[in-house]
């Protein structure tokens, strides 16, 4: 199986080559690149003041990391600062007379501690308070919101069409999952970073080439994710996390903020931020092994240039290969991606580019379905057991994504993106399940070999307001945009016998000799949206309106290979949602009402129905009421939500079948979410989710609130790390997924049983011949459990399976 590329790339091991060449080089100068944000000489006329509010502002303007205790600095007056100094030099005249000093930390950034004091009689002796590592990052270069204590989660979210926003001013529940959370945890594609998240699982079995997801008890597609609020770009199949900054979930649908999801996506939006050039130089090195053998190296390289630092570089790399959990499987990864931007006066503009390739060969991971009730569900098999030992396949994507803004004062922002994607697959990456047929596992293999591809091209553009209407302030946007899609596919398959417990080798079917084209897809937008703010900001109204149009131009082959129809609709959602501060910034009081859209059900003649007709787009309802408490250093979200589905019923007519827009899914949900640093030292993320998903409206009544399938009333996700006293640099971590069971067919026929994970882990930052270091160790599935992890999708009653017990380490390190 080969593929020709436009270029040639030997991929990235050439340019990972040259990555630790370029370490090696800059490993000459380690003290300058470290210490260059604070060497930096700027001009200083700050005015004596709170202590805090100086020192914040001189860390954020370097782009210095600076950590300390709220308390300490509480009640103390800065120093007046005014002059050329480097950043360092002017937090220590704002501490003149503070009783404070500034200490520099390991990895080069700063801290405080109480100036040492002389004990009476005893000139020169006395006691400090030692250094607190509560960290308060400053903003990056590209206005990211800041990591929120602990690091793991930011302090706000892109809201779509909007832009970012603190969480305390989002009206839904979000969190933003941090590129240490994914370092530190060994996180190598999104599926591994949701695995935080108390209102997600993944819908197919662990490790395999496609990664879907249901969350809020909805299908989200390895497709539908976002990158930076624009559909389409994102590569095809799994997603590699190395060349993102931020993995974020806005949990439910919202039609309103990104647009309708190509494959109607409801249960939340995943926004993926890409990395930026910090304000600090970044030459950092990775080595990675993860079981049974796949050995890895990654590179991170940053660097700003010019007069003011208005060029930023960011790139990054990684390969690995070797087998993996899955008996007889081996796999290969590639990535480069490049992050240039670049920011003078009012103008802001970015270029982001990435390849990415992956390989495997010698099995794939397996569904089980399940068509017997008098069989029930078996015990699930050994996740690490290849039912497929002859599956092989390739994906590659590249894609560029081109962003620019213009400021042209305080109160008018317009922007324009272009996002343009290429990725194509070959081999086994959908249709490979085991249909069970006997008691002890025996069943029939479903194999089904596919060339696909997509290019996409999205485009948008509008204008950001800032103005007031009395005492009210606004926050407009206005954004047009179009998002094409090309698909084609083609697909072989064919069938054998196995075992689940004890499979056989199964040959594959030939592949088809290319993808067939299938149809072009075209999504078009209007959307307004706008934020008033009231009674010195506590209060604040957001109201929005999008016009979405959704049009299919099946080709003659989708008609024939796929049941393709042509469908050409439009509709119009609203979404409303306010957030009310009574008691100061701290509580947030929220409620929202939005909407999702889907394509509307189709029937044709090709499939025997008795006519054609396509409905208009379905729009799932979104109610939700929530609070949110920033304690200071650990936040809690509690939200309350239900939301509706419309589904086609189907039933008997005539001489055929007939269907209406009848049907209806509910889901009823309470949810709590927690995240930050509960005291020095100890760090917690996750949540518990209780649900119930019924079928509030089936066909003549039959099934009208039986629980939905795949969606289980309990679901908890709760993660914990502890800096071990004592031991500097130490870090212990574990975490506990769990899900109850859940029917796997809508007439409560077939249930899958209920599971809990434990992962544990460490990590040690030390120094290395000089340079800042981290070795890092985690295991997941601790106890190696084979168990079902969910459903792969609803109507088919397939379950898919848990990763086996897979260990990963790391050791990093900074030139």
């Amino acid at each position: 199986m080969s593929h020709a590329l436009p270029f040639s790339l030997k991929p990235c091991a050439a340019a990972l080559l040259l990555a630790l060449t370029t370490g090696m080089l800059v490993a000459a100068a380690p003290a300058a690149a470290q210490t260059a944000a604070a060497a930096a000489v700027r001009e200083y006329d700050l005015p004596a003041g709170p202590l805090a509010a100086t020192l914040n502002r001189i860390a954020r303007e370097a782009g210095l990391a600076f950590s300390t205790d709220a308390q300490l600095m509480q009640g103390r007056s800065a120093a007046p600062v005014r002059g050329r100094f480097e950043a360092s030099e002017a937090m220590r005249r704002a501490l003149a007379g503070s009783g404070l000093e500034l200490l520099g930390t390991t990895g080069g950034g700063y801290t405080l501690r109480a100036a040492a004091q002389p004990a009476p009689g005893a000139a020169g002796s006395g006691s400090v308070l030692a250094p607190v590592t509560v960290t308060a990052q400053a903003d990056s270069a590209t206005g990211l919101p800041a990591a929120y204590a602990g690091g793991q989660v930011a302090k706000g979210a892109r809201l779509g069409l909007l832009g970012n926003a603190d969480v305390m001013d989002i009206p839904f529940s979000v969190t933003s999952y941090t590129a240490e959370l994914m370092e530190n945890q060994g996180a190598r594609t999104i599926a591994d970073v949701l695995k935080n998240d108390p209102a997600v699982r993944y819908s197919t079995s662990d490790g395999h080439p496609f990664e879907n997801f249901r969350v809020r008890n909805f299908a989200v597609n390895q497709n539908e994710l976002v990158v930076d609020g624009m559909y389409g770009l994102i590569p095809y199949g799994r997603t590699p996390v190395e060349m993102f900054e931020r993995v974020e979930l806005l949990r439910g649908p919202s039609a309103l903020f990104t647009g309708m999801a190509p494959a109607g996506a409801l249960g939340g939006t995943i926004n993926l931020v890409p990395k930026r050039a910090g304000e600090a130089p970044l030459s950092r090195v990775s080595l990675d092994y993860v079981s049974e053998g796949q050995l890895g190296t990654r590179f991170d390289l940053s660097r700003r240039f010019g007069n003011d630092k208005e060029w930023g570089l960011r790139l990054n790399g990684s390969f690995a290969d070797g087998d993996t959990a899955l008996d007889g499987q081996s796999r290969q990864r590639q990535l480069l991606s490049a992050a240039l931007d670049y920011r003078q006066g009012g103008f802001k503009g970015s270029l982001d580019a990435y390849y990415t390739k992956e390989k495997f060969d010698g099995g794939t991971p397996a569904g089980v379905m399940f068509r017997n009730p008098a069989l029930g569900v078996l015990a699930a098999p050994d996740a690490s057991l290849g039912l497929f030992p002859a599956a092989y396949g390739e994906s590659e994507n590249k894609a560029a994504i081109l962003r620019t803004e213009y400021a042209f004062n305080d109160a008018v922002t317009a922007f324009a993106n272009v996002g343009v994607r290429h990725g194509k697959v070959a081999g086994f990456f959908t249709g490979t399940w085991v249909v069970v047929t006997g008691a002890d596992g025996a069943g029939t293999v479903s194999m089904s070999g596919q060339r696909m591809y997509e290019k996409n091209v999205n485009t948008e553009a509008g204008l950001r307001l800032n103005f007031r209407t009395g005492g009210i302030g606004h926050e407009m946007t206005l954004q047009a945009s179009r998002l094409k899609m090309d698909y084609g596919y083609d697909a072989n398959s064919n069938g054998g016998t196995t075992n689940i417990y004890a499979p056989s080798y199964v040959a594959m079917p030939a592949l088809p000799g290319a993808a067939r084209k299938w149809s072009d897809k075209t999504f078009d937008s209007l959307a307004v949206v706008d934020t008033l703010s009231l009674l010195d900001e506590r209060l604040r109204l957001t109201l929005g309106l999008r016009h979405q149009s959704y049009q299919v131009v099946p080709t003659s082959d989708g008609i024939a290979i796929g049941g393709e129809v042509a469908y050409d609709k439009s509709v119009v959602t609203p979404a409303a949602a306010v957030v009310f501060k009574p008691w100061g910034p701290n509580v947030s009081l929220y409620a929202s009402y939005v909407q999702g859209l889907s394509q509307g059900g189709r029937i044709s003649t090709d499939n025997g129905y008795v006519r054609n007709h396509t409905f208009a787009p379905y729009k799932t309802k979104q109610t939700e009421l929530g609070v949110k408490w920033n304690a200071g250093s650990f936040t809690h979200t509690a939200a309350l939500y239900q939301i509706t589905k419309p589904e086609l019923i189907t039933f008997a007519s005539g001489a055929g079948l007939d269907a209406i827009d009848g049907g209806e899914k509910r889901v009823r949900g309470l949810e709590w979410s927690t995240f930050g640093e509960v005291t020095r030292g100890v760090r917690v993320l996750g949540g518990v989710v209780y649900a119930q998903s019924i079928q509030s409206k089936t066909q003549g009544g039959l099934l009208d609130g039986y629980a939905a399938v795949g969606s289980p009333h309990w679901q908890a996700n709760l993660g914990a790390e502890w800096d071990v006293p004592g031991a500097p640099g130490l870090t212990l971590t574990g975490r506990v997924q769990s899900s109850a069971s859940q029917w796997l067919t809508n007439n409560h026929t077939l249930k899958l049983p209920g599971w809990s994970v434990f992962d544990l882990g460490a990590r040690y930052a030390t120094r290395l011949a000089g340079r800042q270091a981290v070795l890092r160790l985690n295991v997941n599935n601790v106890a190696d459990r084979n168990y079902y992890s969910g459903i792969f999708r609803e109507g088919a009653p397939i379950g898919t399976l848990g990763a086996p017990r897979t260990v990963s380490a790391s050791l990093t390190v900074d030139f």
